[in-house]
């Protein structure tokens, strides 16, 4: 073999020994990026990534928290994943002992932390922009004004003067800053979902949806006990038939709003307001509250019962009557007694 020949053998294996090195220590290195973590062990805390922050704010939040300990190690480490694309902000659960590969993967696919929001059935729209606000969900007065966005409201596939009655009731699993647009959207379609499958009944019944969710959210307000929804659906719609007024004592409340402080009198009773159902014969304007699965089920299927009349007796469920007489007796034994 020639010198020559010898000289090129000799610099192709070194330039493929060099290669192979670079490409273990490439390789090695990213594995020891990628794997790297804080320390063996460490308590899951919460860290939260402000919306906007880049990938150099986030690296300095999370060392900050004590979850990585190096952020430009950390920012390396992001360029080297085969998993690409921006990272999201939001509150997340993380631990030291986390591997940076891992971590990334959370603020890459947005595995931010839920946090449960219960929606009681019976709030009012107010209520449940306190309680949005409370859990860090929206604030209250963003929520109030977008829930009576006719415009949003459309969006929902809605038609009514305001949200009010139209949130769904339940438990909801929302992250902290979620905003007032996203968490009534989905309050709005579990509404949408429960009402599906009772809109055939409604119009078969010549019931519009508002006037169902408007006798539903009285129904709710009155009953102490689920089982007594047909019943108290009995009352209204045998009053409704004979063109009684529904004498409500929860429509009369809502419609005093702040003015009521808890008791409610016979001037109040008296004082004419659209919601007043002493006053006004038939359904207030709209719904008083968010009306649950059984109120709405039971304003479209009233218990084969003639009552006109019913009674708290001041054990969570009522008294029911058919005349006027019967009722007053009622009233004298569980009301004026007590």
């Amino acid at each position: 073999m020639k010198p020559g020949h010898k000289s090129l053998i000799g610099l192709g294996l070194a330039v493929v020994v060099a290669l192979v090195a670079a490409a273990g220590i490439y390789w090695g290195g990213k594995a020891w990026l990628l794997h790297r973590r804080a320390s063996q062990c460490g308590p899951t805390q919460l860290v939260e990534i402000a919306r906007g922050s880049s990938l150099a704010q986030a690296a300095q939040a999370l060392a900050q928290a004590g979850i990585i300990t190096n952020p430009r190690l950390f920012q390396l480490a992001a360029r080297l994943t085969d998993e690409q694309g921006p990272i999201k902000a939001g509150e997340y659960e993380l631990s030291p002992a986390m591997e940076a590969r891992r971590i990334l993967h959370f603020l890459r696919t947005g595995r931010i932390k839920l946090h449960q929001v219960l929606i009681p059935e019976g709030y009012t729209l107010t209520q449940i922009a306190n309680r949005l606000d409370e859990g860090g969900v929206a604030e209250a007065e963003t929520v109030l004004g977008l829930a009576q966005n006719q415009a949003f409201i459309k969006e929902l596939g809605l038609e009514v003067p305001s949200l009010e009655g139209y949130l769904f009731p339940d438990t909801y699993n929302f992250p902290r800053h979620l905003g007032a647009r996203a968490a009534l959207s989905a309050m709005a379609a579990r509404y949408q979902q429960a009402w599906k499958p009772l809109a055939p009944q409604a119009r078969a019944q010549g019931w519009s949806r508002g006037q169902v969710t408007t006798l539903a959210s009285i129904i709710q307000k009155e009953a102490g006990d689920d089982r007594e929804m047909p019943l108290i659906s009995a009352v209204y719609r045998n009053r409704l038939k004979k063109g009684m007024r529904l004498q409500a004592d929860p429509t009369v409340i809502y419609g005093l709003g702040k003015q009521f402080d808890g008791n409610l009198t016979r001037a109040h009773l008296t004082g004419d307001t659209p919601y007043n159902t002493y006053t006004r014969t038939g359904l207030p304007p709209g719904p008083i509250c968010s009306p649950g699965r059984a109120a709405l089920e039971a304003a479209l299927n009233p218990a084969p019962a003639p009552y006109l009349y019913f009674v708290a007796k001041g054990d969570g469920k009522h008294q029911f009557s058919t005349t006027y007489a019967q009722h007053q007796k009622a009233v004298d034994a569980f009301q004026r007694r007590r």
